[in-house]
């Protein structure tokens, strides 16, 4: 058997580590600086933009 392909002795209880994630976890755990904002303030402000240029859309349309 060649050296490579020799078992490893686990501790009881351990399994394997888990292959997904690519090391994001730990790219997210780092704090940044810079400003601050939720999830639900980004949607908002996303609908906001997404009014104010269907109105604007809108009233350009009525004017001509």
């Amino acid at each position: 058997m060649p050296k490579t392909a020799k078992k490893r002795k686990s501790k009881k209880g351990s399994g394997p580590m888990p292959s997904g994630g690519a090391g994001l976890i730990r790219f997210f755990e780092d704090e940044t600086p810079g400003i601050k904002v939720g999830p639900t303030t980004v949607v908002i402000l996303a609908s906001i933009l997404v009014i104010a240029t269907v109105i604007s859309h809108v009233l350009y349309l009525v004017g001509n």
